[in-house]
Order: structure tokens, then sequence, then C-alpha cells
């Protein structure tokens, strides 16, 4: 295994269309989503962990979340957890991590990937991963993994390769917002455009030198604490500084504006489990198409349906068609797939009748 590999886990999100599962005190990268009897952050690290040593991989999650990371990894020491004491997005603290691994090893490369995606192929991940870990030993190259979109998916933000190129890893032409449905289609048809999973890949050497010329004032700042880096004295310049860092993704703070951007288009299966609706694509089904999640279940006309519980009691459900059907604790949520995208606007909602 090569010992110039790292990772970056992120593991700070909420995840707050999972609700009533994932909470701000126990989001959805700690759950068996799946029920396959691993969390989703156990399967991102042990995949990662195939290619990356595990002393090697740091996770980057919210102060809140250091005992559960403990708990569901405890291979790791507390040093690879780096706490988060401010929601800043994601360029503030990639840039710490990296800032972090340049002081242990600069030489490294590293990968950046989301704790809570499911990726069904994981040995073709490896090896697409391999590819980009090669690349990016040789060139001065800022990465990502395309995801072959399956549908126009409105979601999603997209990524523009030129349509010519032939290569096996493409030039990116640039980044896409969120398209509307029309424009999702064109992409779609056009064959060009590939969803952005958030998935990054670069030498320790690239990533700074696009950080030293598109976010200077960020790169400063957690310059300052390089002396701090794997010592006691960093959770101290953290705490005192992380917070005064520009709230901006690594998308906008880097990777839209350099030129040395390219695409390699992912082989893999791959699912972002953004929405129950997500969920409900990736899970077993039955004739009816209804995904079943710990349950014991009586259905009679239901289809399309997603329907999953904590307790040990019998569902029985009749007329219902493309809902969301969740037990959990002291919440049952029954609520159409339709308006998945509206189910985080319901927390306030519920604190206001408790």
């Amino acid at each position: 295994m090569n010992s110039n590999y790292y990772a970056i886990i992120m593991a700070g999100g909420v995840g707050s269309r999972f609700w009533p599962v994932s909470t701000a005190e126990f989001p959805k990268q700690f759950h068996d989503m799946l029920g396959c009897g691993e969390t989703l952050i156990q399967k991102t690290f042990a995949r990662l962990s195939k290619l990356t040593p595990t002393e090697n991989i740091l996770i980057l999650t919210n102060e809140a979340y250091n005992d559960l990371v403990l708990e569901q990894l405890p291979m790791v020491h507390p040093n690879q957890i780096l706490l988060e004491p401010a929601m800043r997005n994601t360029a503030p603290c990639i840039l710490y991590a990296t800032l972090k691994i340049q002081k242990l090893n600069p030489n490294a490369v590293v990968v950046v990937a989301p704790s809570d995606h499911w990726i069904e192929d994981e040995k073709v991940f490896r090896e697409d991963l391999q590819i980009a870990f090669d690349f990016c030993e040789k060139e001065d190259a800022l990465m990502t993994l395309g995801i072959q979109p399956t549908f126009p998916n409105t979601g999603f933000g997209y990524i523009e390769f030129d349509k010519e190129d032939t290569n096996q890893i493409k030039k990116v032409k640039q980044f896409r917002e969120k398209p509307n449905y029309e424009t999702a289609k064109k992409f779609l048809d056009s064959g060009n455009f590939l969803w952005n999973g958030g998935i990054f890949i670069w030498s320790i050497q690239s990533v700074l030198k696009a950080f030293e010329s598109f976010q200077p004032q960020l790169l400063a700042l957690f310059s300052e604490g390089i002396p701090t880096y794997n010592t006691d004295a960093e959770n101290e310049f953290i705490a005192q500084n992380y917070a005064l860092a520009e709230n901006i993704s690594i998308d906008f703070a880097v990777m839209e504006d350099a030129d040395n951007v390219f695409v390699l288009p992912a082989r893999f299966d791959w699912n972002d489990l953004g929405t129950w609706g997500s969920l409900h694509e990736k899970l077993p089904k039955d004739s009816q198409e209804n995904a079943i999640v710990n349950s014991k279940v009586i259905l009679e006309n239901a289809s399309n349906n997603i329907i999953r519980s904590d307790a040990k009691k019998i569902i029985i459900v009749d007329g219902l068609s493309d809902y969301i059907i969740v037990d959990h604790e002291d919440v049952l949520l029954i609520y159409p797939k339709s308006k998945e995208q509206e189910i985080k606007t319901l927390i306030e909602k519920v604190k206001s009748v408790n």
C-alpha cells in the first residue's frame, strides 16, 4: 500500500432531508441507511482503506460528532479526526486538512470524498481511484471523478468536458450549476456532461498552488497555524481562527476558476443518498416496487413506497403509492415522495408542536 496516499472524509453534514432518522444530533452518515449492518461512514472508511493506509485517513466533522466517529471507527486515532468549531462549507476544512497532511508528507496525493454516498462496485471504484492517483502523481492537476448521468437530475451540478476529447481522463471545460429540467435533458442529450459527485483527487502541491492563486486570504489564515498542526497547540489555534474563514465551497473557491481541472468518467454505480427517494432507488424492492427497511409489513394496493421502522411493530399500508413512511422514535412520517425536498422544512414545524 502506497504511504503517499491520503484520504479526507467529509462527515460534517446534517442530512436534513432524511429526517426524522437523520437529525442534527445524529446525522445520516452515522446510520445504517441501507439496512446492511454498516453505517455509511463505516462503509466509506472501509472502501478507502483498501487503497489508502488506515492511518492516512482523516475525518472532517463537526465537533459535536467526535464521539460518534470514535465509536463507529474504533481503529481511528483521535488525531485523525479534525473538528470544525463552525460551519464554513468545504473549502476551509479541506484546506485545514491539506496543510496538516503537507506537514506530515509533502509528497502526498489526496482523495477527498463524502462520507454518506453509496457505491456498489467497490472494486471498480478502487480501479478508477488508482487511475486518478497515478495521474495526479505525475501531473499538476486538480481532478474529479465525474458520475455518468442516468436521468436529467436537477439536484446535481454538472461537469462539462470537450466532446472531441478522446482521452480516458478529460480536460474539464466548465462546471455548470444545478439546471432546470429542460437544461438537464439537453446536458444528457449532448453526451459530454457528468454529474459532480464531490469526489476530488490532487497532489498537495497542486491544490495548495490553486489556493495560493484563487484564495490567498484563506490560505494565509490557515497557514498561520502550520507551526501548531499535529501538535497539542493545534486545537487552540483552530478554535480561535476557524470561524474567521470565509464560508465557501471548494467548487467556488478553487475548482471553477482553475484551468488545470480534469475529470475521469466513473465506471462504478453511484448514488448520493441525498433523499428518501434516492435511497428507494438503491434498495431491494418487492413486485410492486416497495422498498422495506427494518420493518414487518402487510401491504395492500401499495406501490413504489419506502417503508422504514426502528420499532418492533407490524406496519399495515393500504392504498398508498409513492410515499415515504418512516417510524422513528417519537415521530411517524407519512409523506409523498414528490415533496421529499421539502422534508427539511418540517423540522421547525415539529419543534413548534413540541
